[in-house]
């Protein structure tokens, strides 16, 4: 329990943590560079930069179809639309775009 301005809030941290489901949108790029380490996700649910910036820090998981996890971290928002940013240690192949990843 926190108190704040007299009122009691009450947090339930199974629901904050709980894994969400999110789509591999493409890499971090600009006109004439792309990086290959970071991609933008893009989570269910989530629709502002706000609700996006909660989200940092947080591990990011692609399962490629043989079965290996390629984990990384939530960098923060990407625009302001609720797209993310995820730093991948080893970078995501080009098949990886459109695939479902998870955030836990």
């Amino acid at each position: 329990m926190m108190m704040c301005c007299g009122q009691a809030k009450f947090f339930k941290p199974s629901s904050i943590l709980q894994p969400m489901k999110a789509v591999v949108v493409n890499y971090r790029r600009g006109r004439h560079t792309q990086n290959p380490h970071q991609m933008i996700l893009k989570a269910e649910g989530v629709d502002t930069k706000e609700a996006a910036e909660k989200l940092k820090g947080r591990q990011a998981v692609w399962t490629s179809p043989a079965g290996k996890q390629l984990t990384g971290t939530v960098l923060g928002a990407h625009g302001n639309k609720g797209a993310l940013r995820a730093r991948f240690e080893t970078g995501l192949p080009g098949q990886a775009i459109g695939t479902p990843a998870e955030i836990l």
